[in-house]
C-alpha cells in the first residue's frame, strides 16, 4: 500500500503528458548550431519537412513568403529529410546553397532528419504523436508536410504536401 506522500510525489501518466514541451526538444541548424525552441514563445512555429528534389519543392517560396509576411508572429522551420523518393540526397552545405540560390531562402533549416521510422528525430514524435503534442496523432506522408504550432508551443493542426503555405487553412491562425 502506498503511503500519502508516495501517491503525491509520483507524477500519473496524465501528468507526464501535460509536463511535455516542444520547447524541450533538441534539434541542430543545418550549419550543426544548436536551436534554441524555447526562443519562438510567443509565436506560432510552422514546422516542414522539406527536399530539394521534389515536386513539391517550389513551396519553398511560399514558405519564405509567409515568413516574410507574418515576421512578428511565425517562425517557419523547415527540416530537410532523405525519406520520401530519396529526394534530399545533399549534404548540408549543399542544401543551404540550393536554398538560398533558387528560393532566397533566409528562415530556419534544421539538420538532416528522419520524420518517420525508428529513427524518428524527438521533434517529428512530438508533433505526430497525440500522447506528447495532446492534441492528435498523424504519420509524415510526404515531402512538405505542415505542423503548425501556437504560441504557446501547442500543436493547432498539420497539413498535407497539397496545402500551400499560404493557404488560408495555415494562415486562419496567424491573424
Amino acid at each position: 500500500m502506498k503511503t500519502t506522500r508516495e501517491a503525491k510525489t509520483k507524477p500519473t501518466k496524465k501528468e507526464n503528458i501535460t509536463n511535455t514541451s516542444l520547447y524541450d526538444i533538441e534539434i541542430n541548424a543545418l550549419d550543426g548550431s544548436s536551436i534554441d525552441l524555447s526562443k519562438y514563445k510567443g509565436k506560432h512555429i510552422l514546422f516542414v519537412n522539406v527536399a530539394s528534389e521534389c515536386g513539391f519543392t517550389n513551396q519553398y517560396k511560399d514558405l519564405q513568403k509567409l515568413s516574410d509576411t507574418y515576421p512578428n508572429n511565425l517562425v517557419v522551420i523547415g527540416s530537410p529529410c532523405n525519406q520520401f523518393g530519396k529526394q534530399e540526397p545533399g549534404d548540408a552545405s549543399q542544401i543551404q546553397t540550393f536554398c538560398e540560390r533558387n528560393f532566397g531562402v533566409t528562415f530556419l533549416l534544421t539538420e538532416k532528419v528522419d520524420v518517420k521510422g525508428s529513427k524518428q528525430h524527438p521533434l517529428f514524435k512530438y508533433l505526430t504523436s497525440k500522447e506528447l503534442n495532446g492534441k492528435k496523432n498523424s504519420s509524415v506522408k510526404w515531402n512538405f508536410q505542415k505542423y503548425v504550432v501556437d504560441k504557446k508551443g501547442k500543436l493547432i493542426d498539420y497539413y498535407y504536401s497539397l496545402t500551400k503555405p499560404m493557404s488560408s487553412k495555415i494562415t486562419k491562425h496567424l491573424k
